[in-house]
């Protein structure tokens, strides 16, 4: 299934709760809102998006269970960021302190932060120009560090703030920086 964009008249805006009650009704789709409120609809990933979310995700998890610096959350978690969107990461972290911060409540609903480390993984439904303008958007919104990885045309991009991203070749490893001390991923991982 491709992604569908559902737009809606202007005075129509469903809340964080509206939302995350569409999404929990919903569980075989994953539902994100952009900036402009329009309501963006995937469907499941396949079984090697599936795998390289997990790889991914499962390196990120094990780095940080030995350090214990943070917080890891899978492709489910949705975060509700400053300019009003609410996306969802294929993988991403957050500083142990904000975490903490939270009030369960914020934690049992979409997320009201922006992780500090996000990656997006491009599936053969995901078009690399959206993923491309959903990184500058977890920029803008205060994520320090993103990697966009693309296995289709093996490359990766490295996102820091908001400068442009750096492009990095599929034989490289990936480096943490200080956001994620110490973390390293093998994109060759993804052949």
């Amino acid at each position: 299934m491709d992604v569908i964009t559902l737009a809606f008249p202007e005075h129509v805006r469903f809340t964080d709760d509206e939302l995350f009650a569409i999404c929990a009704s919903n569980k075989d789709l994953k539902i994100e809102r952009n900036k402009q409120g329009k309501l963006i609809i995937m469907s499941p990933v396949g079984g090697l998006s599936s795998y390289y979310e997990s790889e991914l995700g499962g390196n990120l998890w094990a780095w940080n269970k030995q350090k214990g610096l943070g917080i890891v959350l899978s492709a489910s978690a949705g975060f509700i960021l400053k300019d009003g969107s609410i996306l969802s990461p294929d993988a991403a972290w957050i500083e142990k302190n904000r975490w903490n911060n939270l009030k369960i409540v914020e934690k049992e609903k979409f997320i009201p932060l922006c992780p500090d480390f996000v990656a997006e993984i491009r599936s053969q439904s995901d078009s690399i120009k959206n993923l491309q303008e959903k990184m500058f958007d977890w920029m803008k919104n205060g994520c320090r560090l993103g990697w966009l990885i693309d296995p289709i045309e093996r490359a990766a991009y490295v996102y820091r703030n908001t400068q442009q991203p750096v492009q990095v070749n599929f034989n490289e490893v990936l480096n943490g920086e200080t956001v994620l001390p110490d973390f390293n991923f093998q994109l060759s991982t993804f052949e």
